[in-house]
C-alpha cells in the first residue's frame, strides 16, 4: 500500500471566543481560506496540486454551513478545479479529516490532499444546530443522554478524581502553555491571521491565562453542580444508568475545562511522488489511524478504547509511543487516560493543552496532530499518539513518525 506523509502542518492561534475576540470578527470562510492560501504557499503548490480538501467543523449552520470545505476553497488561491468535502465527528473533525485523507492516500485516490478545519464559536454558538440525541426524548431516554461537563464529573467520580488532581493538571497545562510560548516552540506552525487590508490581527494564542494557580481554581464554583443535582436533575440520569456510584462528585469547572475560542488548522498530506514533484520533504509517517464507538453517557473515555485499538491493529504498544496528545476537552478526560495506560505526565501534552489555549471545536484534532509533529522534531523523538475524546460516546487517534 501506498504510504501518506505529512508535509506541513499550520494553524493560526486561537482567539478568545467571544465579541472581545481578536478573531470575532473574521468569518470561518476567510479564516479557512488564510490557512488554505499558507499551505499553498508555504510550499510552492501549483493552484490544482491536490485531490480535494476535507474540511471538519461542529456546528455546520449559517456562515460554517452549506459545504464550508468548498466554499473556503473557492475564497481561496487555489483552482476551483479542487472541490471540496465537510465533515462532522464533534471534537475529533480535524482528526477524522486528516485520517480520511492519509487513507484516501494509501488507497491511491489521488496524491495528495489537504485536510484540517475551522470553529469560529464566537461566530457560530456550540449546539445551534441541534443534536437528536439531545433533543429527541426517545433516543435521549434510550442513551441515558446527559451534557458533557456531568460526563466529565462523572470520570473523575468513577476513577477517584479529587478536585485538587483536575485542578492540578489544569495550572500545569497553563505554565506548559506559556513556557512553549516564551521558547517559540510553536513558531514553525502559527500564521498570523491579518485582515483584508493585510495587517496582522492575532499572532499568539490569547487565551491564556498563565498567572492560574490552584488559589484562584479553587475560588471557583464547579459549573456543573446544579445542572446535575438541581435543574434537570442529570444526576439521577446519570445514577440510573451507573448506580454503584451512589452520588456524582462535580469537580469541573471553567478553569479545568476546555476554553471556547475560535480557530483553524490544516495539514498538508501527500504520496512520495507529490513531493519529488514539488521538490518538497516529507516530515513525517501517519503510521495508523482509527476511530471507536463508546458509551455514549460518560462519553468522553474514547481516547483510552481508541488507543488500545490502534495500537492494536498497528502492532505497537505503548512503550513505542514517545509523546502524546490527549485533547484536553475536561481535566478527567487526560488524567484518566494517563491513568489507564500508567503513562508518565512529562510525555503527555508537554506544550500545554486546550484548558490553557482552547478548543476550537472542527480545528482541534489537526491542531494536536501538528503540535505532535513540531515537538517530535523539536526534541529528536520518533513516534507520537494523537487522541481526542468525543461527544455521544467516541474516539478516534492517529500516530505519526518522524523522518
Amino acid at each position: 500500500m501506498t504510504e501518506a506523509y505529512i508535509y506541513d502542518a499550520v494553524r493560526t492561534p486561537r482567539g478568545k471566543g467571544r465579541k472581545d475576540g481578536s478573531l470575532h470578527e473574521v468569518t470561518s470562510l476567510r479564516l479557512s481560506a488564510q490557512v488554505l492560501n499558507a499551505i499553498k504557499d508555504r510550499n510552492g503548490l501549483d493552484g490544482h496540486a491536490v485531490e480535494d480538501v476535507i474540511w471538519g467543523n461542529v456546528t455546520q449552520v449559517g456562515e460554517q454551513g452549506g459545504c464550508l470545505a468548498r466554499s473556503a476553497v473557492l475564497a481561496s488561491d487555489l483552482d476551483e478545479s479542487i472541490p471540496g468535502l465537510s465533515i462532522n465527528r464533534f471534537c475529533a473533525s480535524g482528526m477524522e479529516a486528516v485520517n480520511l485523507a492519509a487513507n484516501q492516500v494509501k488507497g491511491g485516490a489521488g496524491q495528495a490532499y489537504i485536510a484540517g478545519g475551522v470553529e469560529m464559536m464566537g461566530r457560530v454558538a456550540m449546539g445551534s444546530d441541534g443534536a437528536a440525541i439531545a433533543v429527541d426524548p426517545s433516543l435521549a431516554m434510550e442513551s441515558y443522554f446527559v451534557p458533557q461537563g456531568i460526563s466529565a464529573d462523572i470520570i473523575a467520580t468513577e476513577y477517584g478524581f479529587s478536585r485538587d488532581d483536575v485542578d492540578s493538571l489544569a495550572v500545569e497545562s497553563q505554565r506548559r502553555a506559556a513556557e512553549a510560548w516564551a521558547d517559540n516552540r510553536f513558531a514553525k506552525s502559527v500564521i498570523t491571521v491579518r485582515d483584508q487590508n493585510n495587517l496582522a490581527i492575532l499572532d499568539r494564542d490569547e487565551y491564556m491565562r498563565p498567572a492560574t494557580d490552584m488559589q484562584s481554581l479553587g475560588a471557583l464554583k464547579p459549573s456543573f453542580k446544579d445542572m446535575g443535582e438541581v435543574m434537570p436533575g442529570f444526576d439521577q440520569i446519570a445514577l440510573m444508568k451507573y448506580p454503584h456510584l451512589e452520588r456524582i462528585n462535580h469537580v469541573h469547572h471553567a478553569g479545568n475545562s476546555s476554553g471556547i475560542v475560535d480557530g483553524s488548522a490544516a495539514v498538508l498530506i501527500g504520496n512520495k511522488e507529490f513531493g519529488e514533484q514539488y521538490g518538497i520533504k516529507p516530515r513525517a509517517r501517519i503510521r495508523a489511524t482509527c476511530k471507536i464507538g463508546t458509551d455514549p453517557t460518560i462519553m468522553l473515555t474514547g481516547p483510552v478504547p481508541a488507543t488500545e485499538k490502534i495500537l492494536r491493529d498497528s502492532g505497537m504498544s505503548i512503550n513505542d509511543i514517545d509523546l502524546f496528545e490527549v485533547n484536553e476537552a475536561f481535566a478527567s478526560v487526560v488524567l484518566r487516560f494517563m491513568q489507564a495506560f500508567d503513562v508518565d505526565a512529562s510525555k503527555v501534552n508537554v506544550n500545554g493543552g486546550s484548558i490553557a489555549m482552547g478548543h476550537p471545536l472542527g480545528a482541534t484534532g489537526a491542531i494536536i496532530i501538528g503540535t505532535l509533529l513540531d515537538e517530535l522534531e523539536r526534541t529528536g523523538k520518533g513516534t507520537g499518539l494523537a487522541t481526542l475524546c468525543i461527544a455521544s460516546g467516541m474516539g478516534a487517534a492517529t500516530i505519526i513518525e518522524r523522518l
